[in-house]
């Protein structure tokens, strides 16, 4: 997944091992090569579908999902963390504090702002991993909005939490005691704290603000503020800094560990509730979220997210399918809705990256973006179902560069990380613009800010790297590979992976040449669909694989496709299929369809997929959170290779992408183990989501979506009527099973259609999309029109 440095192998997904329970699969079993779903049924009268959602997916072997509640998309994460490097490890068995800031399926430490934990006695230590309390998964729960859980140190405390967009709610049950505490602890997050301030308000609420820094590598510093409010006055308080406890101290300024307690007397009253608010624009900000937020009490709270979440779950109805797959598949739409976040405070102002107060006027302003991942399978997924949000997820991209010069790469809250590689941008606004999301004025403004990116490099004194590599690009034609070459700004480099930015500029100037010729810059349009051609510039016909070139212009590194060099988290065996943008061309340097036929099913292991799905996902496949290099095979836990399933779409063989698709499917499970790697912002769960739908993002950064077989009977879309005007959208498959997964045929409102993939405009005219499956592969889909055609290039005129 994103944001793995060669040297620092504890980056990302370290040592992941497969647990005992890795081998329960999507569905009940696996026969013949495909997800044995049942036949369909409906919902049962009164369930709910935050019931299916299981939280803790993903929470071991380095899927680093967080179990804590959350809103979808809401600015605070309430969650424990137990000193997983990322949050919460589901095999450790302390929890360290409550932080308020989490991100799904990250790969190195970030956020955990303000870890906050209940204890009982004098307080002795103001490290957490020391006054960490202990608990068990006997005594522990989740669901979406909500987590509890028993700790059994300090005579044993019960930790509720929940949320609201802006505020995490606590509620705390302690033993009898005149000394129970609630520590807020400022200077201790999954990240670097740079300097903290605690300041005890009154009887009942504590003020900090935090600034922090890093992630994976060093970064510029951010800050957060947040306010406390507890629902009964403080027996007692005080402040520490380092290991000096102060009673009594109202305010205290630090830049090691830090922090603040409060201490009541629940000899009468056993329970102690709070509610923390955040802004990352000031302390009043902090306190008009808390007032407009924080006054429902804990169990409303907690209703009230249970109910914004079973709505958003809701957009997905789904007939068919044993418990285990909707479990599983209920959890990953859940994990899809979780980010990005919303960055702007009740009154619309946020900090922009200039560093300076602004105001989202008529758009919720958002950040978090992990662009290289989300832009492949998670963007999509939103503008499909959540298109207003989606809008104005993309109007914040266009802030950040209105305010601070430049397009994003990889944000955190209010700062560029430049993590990861490429220009992952581009296909992220084209895809908004694409899905009609953007229109107007806003396309042009869109469009504008691309070509900047696109033809240029970040200045000097701009945080941003941009197309780091693009003058060399733009001159021959492919960004060099350059060993040991210094970086300039903090983050990743473009030069340390030269063949694989390559193929990413060329898949970007694709669309962008589309978004172009669309918005009628003719000119523009003809110039990146010829840069989108690109990709042939590293294809060494001696291998027939792309390699790195060299500031020579020469090909470096291994020639051993498995061994290359040049490819951030892959190798040139797995970039093989990043050219959606024109599969044709790509095949035919690959010595045409039977060429790109035989390389595909070896890179798959089909012949063994056939025999046993499952064992060859787990086994044959590449497996571990962490394992990149050296490989021929499929890596299903990655990006660079997510679409290449789909891949056989275009060599006139459509079954076997269900056949690949399926297989993968049995990876994810509802098991704390049944994530494939990191999440990524929900990357890997969207991934699932539509895989499991049958209607996928074959070419990102426009609006084609390649079909495979669904593994459910029924799916029924609601959709929004302002972009998609019926309403709703009806996927069927009766039948759909192990032994009958192969598409016969398929129809469009009734109208028989051969090709193998839809248009946004079709679902967006269009009311149901049906398949006729059967036992065998058929001849649907393999005509020489079927495939996805070539997009943004010059192939395609």
């Amino acid at each position: 997944m994103s944001w793995l440095r060669r040297h620092r192998p504890s980056r990302h997904r370290l040592g992941r091992h497969r647990s005992r329970t890795a081998g329960v699969v999507l569905a009940a079993a696996l026969v013949g090569g495909a997800l044995t779903v049942p036949a369909a049924q409906a919902e049962p009268p009164g369930g709910r579908l935050t019931d299916l959602v299981n939280p803790f997916i993903g929470s071991r072997n380095d899927g680093n999902t967080y179990p804590g509640a959350a809103v979808p998309f809401g600015m605070v994460q309430l969650s424990p963390d137990t000193g997983h490097t990322t949050g919460y490890g589901y095999d450790d068995d302390h929890i360290r504090g409550f932080g308020s800031v989490h991100i799904s399926g990250v790969g190195c430490g970030l956020g955990g702002d303000l870890p906050v934990l209940p204890t009982t006695g004098d307080i002795t230590e103001t490290d957490n991993a020391r006054y960490a309390a202990a608990y068990s998964h006997d005594d522990e729960s989740a669901r979406p909005g909500y987590y509890r859980v028993g700790l059994t140190s300090y005579g044993g405390i019960t930790a509720e939490l929940t949320a609201t967009a802006r505020t995490g709610r606590q509620r705390y049950t302690f033993p009898a005691t005149d000394k129970a505490n609630v520590l807020l602890n400022t200077g201790q997050s999954l990240h670097r704290t740079v300097s903290t301030r605690v300041e005890v308000l009154d009887s009942r609420t504590i003020r900090t603000t935090i600034t922090g820094r890093g992630f994976c590598q060093d970064t510029e510093p951010y800050t957060v503020h947040t306010i406390t409010r507890f629902d009964r006055p403080f027996a007692s308080y005080g402040t520490w800094d380092g290991e000096k406890v102060t009673p009594g101290s109202k305010e205290s300024t630090a830049s090691g560990r830090h922090g603040a307690y409060a201490r009541f007397d629940t000899r009468d009253d056993r329970t102690v509730e709070a509610t923390t608010a955040i802004s990352y624009v000031d302390a009043a900000g902090a306190a008009r979220n808390l007032r407009a937020e924080g006054g429902r009490s804990f169990d409303r709270t907690k209703a009230a997210a249970d109910a914004a979440w079973e709505r958003r779950l809701a957009l997905v109805g789904t007939r068919g399918g044993d418990p285990t797959l909707r479990r599983t598949f209920y959890s990953s739409l859940y994990r899809s809705f979780l980010a990005p976040n919303i960055g702007s405070d009740v009154d619309g102002r946020y900090t922009g990256w200039d560093r300076r107060t602004h105001r989202a006027s008529g758009f919720t302003y958002y950040q978090n973006w992990s662009l290289w991942d989300t832009y492949r399978t998670q963007a999509q997924l939103l503008a499909l179902l959540a298109p207003r949000e989606s809008r104005d997820m993309a109007r914040s991209v266009l802030r950040i560069d209105k305010e601070s010069g430049w397009l994003p790469k990889w944000g955190y809250g209010t700062v560029e990380t430049n993590i990861m590689t490429g220009d992952p941008v581009t296909p992220f606004l084209t895809n908004a613009y694409q899905q009609g999301l953007l229109r107007g004025q806003e396309a042009e403004e869109a469009y504008a800010a691309l070509k900047k990116n696109a033809d240029g490099v970040p200045p000097a004194d701009s945080p941003a790297v941009g197309r780091e590599a693009n003058a060399r690009y733009l001159k021959d034609g492919f960004a060099p590979y350059v060993k040991g070459r210094p970086h300039t700004k903090p983050g990743d480099s473009d030069f340390d992976h030269g063949a694989s930015a390559t193929l990413e500029y060329a898949l970007s100037d694709a669309m962008l040449a589309q978004m172009a010729r669309d918005l009628g810059h003719r000119a523009d349009a003809d110039r990146y669909a010829g840069r989108a051609q690109n990709y042939r510039k590293i294809f060494d016909s001696s291998t027939g694989f792309f390699r790195a070139r060299d500031a020579q212009g020469a090909f470096t590194g291994p020639a051993d496709p498995a061994k290359s060099e040049g490819f951030h988290e892959g190798t040139s065996w797995q970039y093989q299929w990043l050219v959606p943008q024109d599969l044709p061309g790509m095949i035919k340097l690959i010595g045409g369809k039977a060429g790109a036929e035989e390389r595909l099913d070896s890179f798959f292991a089909y012949q063994e997929l056939l025999k046993d799905p499952a064992k060859t996902a787990r086994k044959v496949w590449v497996n571990g959170p962490y394992d990149y290099y050296n490989a021929d095979k499929y890596n299903p836990q990655n990006e660079p290779d997510l679409i290449a399933p789909y891949t056989y779409l275009s060599t006139g063989h459509p079954w076997k992408s269900t056949d690949v698709v399926h297989a993968a499917l049995t990876l994810f499970t509802d098991t704390p183990s049944g994530m494939t790697g990191n999440d990524d912002l929900g990357t890997m769960s969207a991934w699932m989501v539509l895989s499991s739908i049958g209607v996928f993002p074959v070419q990102p950064g426009t609006d084609s979506w390649g079909l495979s077989t669904p593994v459910f009977d029924r799916v029924d879309l609601t959709l929004d009527r302002r972009y998609y005007p019926a309403g709703h959208f009806t996927i069927k498959a009766p039948g759909t099973s192990s032994a009958k997964r192969y598409v016969q045929s398929v129809r469009l409102d009734g109208a028989e259609r051969d090709r193998t993939y839809l248009t946004t405009d079709d679902l967006r005219t269009g009311r149901e999309l049906a398949f006729s499956v059967g036992p065998k592969p058929s001849r649907w889909g393999t005509g020489d029109q079927a495939a996805p055609p070539p997009v943004g290039t010059s192939a395609e005129r």
